[in-house]
């Protein structure tokens, strides 16, 4: 999985006020859980771009005044009217210990349906896994070379190495649509078969 390094320094008092100070010297206020105890910090607005505006996902390398926690992003606040960040909760990861994130999903090669005319409509761009960080992909690449015209892929149809898939198994990932033309198609390929049989 790729990471990104953000730097950032330790917060020696939180609470709405102190919150609001960051936001005017255009930081960001943040909480890394999940370690031994809950550490407060602040990181520059500017150093998040990278991390927040992407459909990557990152581990998250983080220098927090010199001591290093690798972590990933648990959740992110947005300000309802700027969209700027307000808030982001890190976790903090270990070797030996599972983590649970959400894995963009990748579709690979041409469907069957595509080719008939359908349409491919991805409706889960990204999926929860649980596994070792060490085990965790960029993408979950998901070949839908077999779906037909109005079938779909679902959860319980794809496994991966080393990873515990935690949506429901008949959760849609992807499904191929009938598009007008395909009905079209299908509707005078029927009649073309209904006039021929009449024929006989």
């Amino acid at each position: 999985m790729k990471s990104i390094e953000i730097k950032g320094e330790l917060r020696t008092s939180t609470g709405k006020k102190d919150s609001k100070k960051l936001r005017k010297e255009e930081k960001v206020p943040c909480v890394l859980y999940g370690g031994e105890k809950n550490i407060h910090f602040a990181v520059l607005e500017k150093d998040l771009k990278k991390l927040v505006f992407t459909p990557n996902v990152y581990l998250v390398d983080l220098d927090l005044d010199g001591k290093k926690h690798k972590a990933i992003v648990q959740d992110i606040q947005f300000h309802p009217v700027s969209d700027r960040v307000i808030h982001i909760d890190f976790y903090e990861i270990f070797e030996d210990k599972k983590v649970t994130i959400a894995i963009p999903v990748e579709l690979q090669g041409l469907a069957e349906g595509v080719k008939a005319g359908g349409k491919l409509q991805i409706l889960n761009r990204k999926l929860k896994v649980r596994a070792l960080y060490k085990d965790l992909p960029d993408t979950l690449q998901i070949n839908v070379e077999n779906v037909g015209l109005g079938k779909n892929i679902k959860v319980g149809e794809v496994n991966f190495d080393n990873l515990e898939m935690l949506n429901s198994a008949n959760t849609v990932i992807a499904t191929v649509k009938l598009t007008r033309a395909a009905k079209g198609a299908m509707v005078a390929a029927a009649a073309e078969e209904t006039t021929e049989e009449t024929a006989e």
